[in-house]
């Protein structure tokens, strides 16, 4: 079992930073204690298995999780693939700590990460795999413009971005027919435990993953053959999953 020392949470934040607002995991502070039950209650633990599978990660390699909250993208990571190198990048510290905790129980090696998505932790083309799920539907248009920017500098030529989030090609269509049936924004936040249901509602840019969102972003930012790759229907909507290449 790895040591204790093997999990630990670095504090990236500037001082400007440190006021910065971010919306919580479970959509209000006090609510995270609850935030790994309504993800068991979504199914949530597939997606991220499947994120992994899709992802393709090998022994020895570099990966950053953004926005990875409590942690179960990163564990699903290290389940996979133990010989992976993960860090979790999060500006929230409660979560991050809970997420220490589990990555200890589980005797798993873990870089914890407090800043935001804007900002990866790692040297220029030092990445293989940057991965997200769940999280860039509650960044705003500038923080996902710089985030794709900076997933850019931080992998290596070849390496892959995976991101699981609200929406995919097909959610458009539907919800034009009918906004409040199908597997887009509306149907989804009928079906979210209330507090994640807020989360997403109060999101100023929730209704731009659907589409080609997440695509025409890490287009934009300068990624090769971007596009969605699977797609999953839950209780709450459509998750898309979307992956690109760094030339």
């Amino acid at each position: 079992m790895a040591a204790s020392t093997d999990v630990r949470i670095i504090d990236q934040r500037t001082p400007q930073e440190r006021e910065r607002p971010f919306l919580p995991g479970a959509g209000k502070t006090w609510l995270l204690p609850f935030y790994d039950a309504f993800t068991r209650v979504g199914g949530v633990r597939a997606l991220h298995e499947r994120a992994v599978e899709l992802a393709g990660i090998e022994p020895g390699q570099a990966v950053a999780d953004i926005g990875c909250g409590t942690g179960n993208l990163s564990l699903a990571v290290l389940a996979a693939q133990p010989g992976a190198r993960v860090t979790g990048l999060d500006p929230d510290g409660a979560a991050l700590r809970r997420a220490a905790r589990k990555a200890r129980r589980r005797g798993v090696a873990l870089t914890l990460v407090q800043g935001y998505a804007d900002r990866i932790p790692a040297q220029d083309a030092s990445l293989d795999h940057v991965v997200s799920s769940l999280a860039l539907h509650h960044v705003d248009d500038d923080g996902r413009s710089a985030f794709a920017r900076d997933a850019l500098r931080a992998l290596r030529p070849g390496g892959r971005v995976t991101i699981v989030d609200f929406g995919g090609l097909s959610s458009n269509a539907e919800d034009a027919g009918n906004p409040t049936h199908g597997h887009g924004p509306a149907h989804a936040l009928r079906h979210l435990p209330r507090p994640m249901r807020s989360r997403v509602a109060h999101s100023p840019v929730a209704a731009r993953d659907h589409g080609d969102g997440i695509v025409a972003l890490l287009a934009e930012a300068g990624f090769s053959d971007a596009g969605e790759v699977a797609h999953a229907d839950r209780r709450f909507g459509r998750v898309t999953f979307v992956q690109a290449t760094r030339p």
